[in-house]
């Protein structure tokens, strides 16, 4: 049989296919004659998603006041004699604060005394006047006309005399303004005046302003979507209904520590602003007065969730807007889910979409997983992460 040069290249191919094959199932046994196993699947830590009955907060910015913020204005004119308090210190109800100069004052006391005093005199005169003439009137000795004249200047006397004890008491008035004292208890503002300076009742600025802060205003805001969830979240028919519903509420100071005291939410505006926002406010008792007026901190409303899944937050990562966990099939592979966050429960989040009760979740070891991966999950306990919460 002839070969031609073609034939013999086909078959010289052949034979090297077949030499190949034989090397390559060589390489894939073992001097036992065994298959090789397949690489190793990733050893990764593994929990299962489960409801559990947590409180998430709602928190909102909010401002403080004191329950009375009063400003404290002068009701006469005058120097400012003395300042008898100082920026920032506590004053009680009554305690003297500033001192205008009252000898203006004082002399138009005087004045009026002096006034009422003649006035009494003349009025026991007139008094005098009708006694005398009573009895001769009534034994035709003088005219009943002398008599009716003297008790109409007995009148007038008697009309002085209420005068001038009003001018006296209006002194006495304008005087005991020149000593300004504190209507309430609380925390004496900046004095944007000096000892000297001129005061009145057409000065701009009040002396100061006195925050009465036993208790204290914390005034937050709910936008019209709060609003909505608000309304659907506490019973009620009108909005003090459901405001009445709220359970104490906390508040988080600019450290971000919690106050010690909780408040309750009394009151809200009655409609909305320009904003489309609604104002409230939550009341708290300061009795160590830690509180001032204009600090700021925020109001955090409780909301309590029965039946919920927790998912630490260090098993979630985070594609441009969305968090995302790594789940596991009944294979064992890994897919990323993106969940839906209701709330936060200390490091969990609590998720309401994107994960089902008793679905494996990967905790950690997101540098070397990628969706498809196959794993071997290595068990962790829920309830030890909880504990660790």
């Amino acid at each position: 049989m002839r070969f031609t040069n073609s034939t013999k290249t086909n078959t010289i191919g052949s034979i090297l296919l077949l030499i190949g094959f034989g090397l390559l199932s060589s390489s894939c046994t073992n001097s036992s004659g065994s298959v090789a196993p397949r690489e190793t699947a990733l050893q990764l830590p593994v929990f299962t998603a489960t409801k559990i009955s947590a409180t998430t907060y709602q928190e909102f910015s909010a401002t403080l006041e004191g329950t009375e913020v009063i400003e404290i204005r002068p009701q006469v004119n005058g120097y400012l004699d003395q300042i008898l308090t100082d920026e920032g210190a506590y004053v009680k109800k009554g305690q003297t604060l500033f001192v205008i100069d009252d000898h203006i004052y004082r002399e138009q006391l005087n004045n009026a005394e002096a006034a009422l005093a003649t006035a009494k005199a003349n009025l026991a005169n007139a008094t005098i006047e009708v006694s005398r003439l009573t009895p001769l009137v009534r034994n035709n000795v003088v005219s009943e006309t002398k008599l009716q004249t003297a008790k109409a200047a007995h009148e007038a006397a008697a009309a002085a005399v209420a005068q001038a004890e009003a001018q006296v008491a209006s002194a006495s008035i304008n005087l005991s303004y020149t000593r300004i004292k504190a209507p309430v208890d609380g925390f004496i503002g900046r004095i944007p005046f000096k000892k000297g300076s001129v005061v009145g009742v057409s000065t701009p600025d009040p002396l100061t302003v006195i925050s009465d802060v036993d208790h204290v205003y914390a005034y937050f805001s709910f936008s019209e979507t709060d609003f909505l969830r608000f309304s659907a979240q506490f019973s009620g028919k009108t909005l003090e209904e459901k405001i009445a519903q709220i359970p104490p509420v906390e508040l988080v100071l600019a450290d971000n520590s919690i106050y010690s005291e909780k408040g309750k939410v009394q009151v809200a505006t009655g409609q909305f602003n320009a904003t489309g926002s609604i104002s409230l406010r939550a009341k708290f008792p300061n009795t160590s007065r830690l509180l001032r007026s204009g600090i700021t901190g925020k109001v955090r409303i409780p909301k309590t969730l029965e039946s919920t899944l927790a998912i630490p937050q260090a098993s979630t990562f985070e594609l441009q807007d969305k968090v995302l966990v790594f789940a596991l099939d009944d294979n064992n592979i890994a897919r990323s889910v993106p969940v839906r966050v209701a709330g936060n429960y200390g490091n969990f989040y609590l998720v309401d979409n994107g994960v089902k009760s008793g679905q494996k979740i990967v905790y950690a070891g997101f540098d070397r997983l990628r969706d498809g991966t196959v794993i071997q999950p290595e068990l962790i306990s829920m309830d030890s992460l909880l504990r660790s919460n």
